[in-house]
């Protein structure tokens, strides 16, 4: 049984001046177990919109979504509990510490003193949290809070993760520190869906990937069997051709 089965997905937002706006439109796609599935696509393709409807932030307009076996419409709590979620915007509380954040999440989970101590070890020496983790957030860099905010995603040790641009805003040492996180954990067992659009980072790490391009998933499977659909010889090409425009018109698909 798939990790995240998604069917017939739509999101239709309402704007007063735009009218009717499909930022999702009838997607399927199936994450299995311990394998990391990547969405790509340029900003605005539809990939933060999916991601967030998996994480019952957002509501589906039409179609269902099962995620660790609990429908996302149905049965949001489990949903929760069973992931770990990285949101595109940090929406960190600036007047704490690190370390303060990271306490009040774990105690949203339950965790125990001594188990929270050790979490907040391990994810603060995994992201390289220890130089800044009794600083104020509010005087972080954009990559040291994205780094935090990852640490908080994963405190719980969750099931499944859902990162929405994991690298974004990281130099290049905070986002290897990420790379390498999601490598350990494909190592491990665990699953990850991911939106990105840096092709060479979803080249990179998935297994499987979906292109998305105006709320619709283009082509999906491996990298091998995307290149064999669109006769392409790598994933850049194969990328501009799905989203039917030329390389240099589209600057947000970026090579990592």
């Amino acid at each position: 049984m798939p990790e995240i089965e998604v069917r017939n997905l739509s999101k239709v937002f309402a704007d007063r001046k735009r009218g009717r706006i499909r930022a999702v439109d009838n997607i399927s796609f199936d994450v299995n177990r311990g394998e990391i599935f990547g969405l790509l696509g340029t900003n605005g393709a539809g990939k933060t919109t999916t991601l967030r409807m998996l994480a019952t932030i957002l509501t589906p307009s039409a179609g269902t979504a099962v995620v660790a076996g609990h429908d996302v419409v149905h049965e949001p709590a489990a949903v929760r509990a069973k992931i770990g979620y990285l949101t595109g915007d940090t929406n960190l509380y600036t007047r704490l510490t690190p370390r303060e954040m990271l306490r009040y999440y774990g105690s949203l989970f339950s965790l125990g003193r001594d188990e929270l101590r050790s979490a907040i070890n391990q994810v603060s020496e995994r992201f390289g949290l220890h130089e800044f983790i009794d600083t104020k957030i509010g005087k972080l860099s954009t990559g040291q809070r994205q780094r935090v905010s990852i640490a908080r995603a994963v405190l719980q040790r969750p099931e499944l993760m859902i990162f929405d641009e994991p690298t974004a805003g990281l130099d290049p040492v905070g986002a290897r520190h990420i790379v390498e996180f999601i490598r350990e954990n494909r190592r491990g067992g665990q699953t990850l869906l991911f939106s990105t659009h840096y092709l060479r980072e979803a080249e990179k790490l998935c297994d499987r990937l979906a292109v998305m391009h105006e709320g619709t998933i283009r082509a999906s499977g491996t990298l091998a069997e995307i290149l064999a659909q669109t006769g392409a010889g790598d994933i850049e090409q194969a990328f501009f051709a799905l989203a039917g425009v030329e390389a240099s018109a589209a600057p947000a698909a970026q090579s990592a």
